[in-house]
């Protein structure tokens, strides 16, 4: 079992930035791939980036490609998602999972933080 604790979320204004941590504890050495999802009211959850624990492998959602970064330190256990230029259609309760070796779905997850952005 791993788990997750997000923080760093909060409200901004259109246009400012915002760093989103995820502290993973547990069973580390059953980490395949970290991810960041969000969900928005009324919306279904959507993918917004990964990293693979090891390779250090990233994908983006084309939504947040060139604004967000994916980062993770594998000494500390955190995986980072920062976020730049965001905009009011980045509001969301932001979630990072686990996706353990061997599997494809993502079946650990974090409480979530909600990241709120003003126009």
């Amino acid at each position: 079992q791993v788990q997750l604790v997000e923080s760093g979320g909060g409200l901004v204004q259109a246009g400012d930035s915002l760093r989103l941590s995820c502290a993973v504890s547990g069973r580390t050495s059953s980490i395949n791939a970290m991810a960041w999802f969000r969900q928005a009211p009324g919306k279904e959850r959507e993918f917004v980036g990964s990293i693979t624990w090891n390779a250090g492998n990233i994908y983006y959602a084309d939504s947040v490609k060139g604004r967000f970064t994916i980062s993770r330190d594998n000494a500390k256990n955190t995986v980072t998602l920062q976020m730049n230029s965001l905009k009011p259609e980045d509001t969301a309760v932001y979630y990072c999972a686990v996706q353990k070796l061997g599997r494809t779905r993502y079946d650990d997850w974090g409480q979530g933080t909600q990241v709120t952005v003003s126009s």
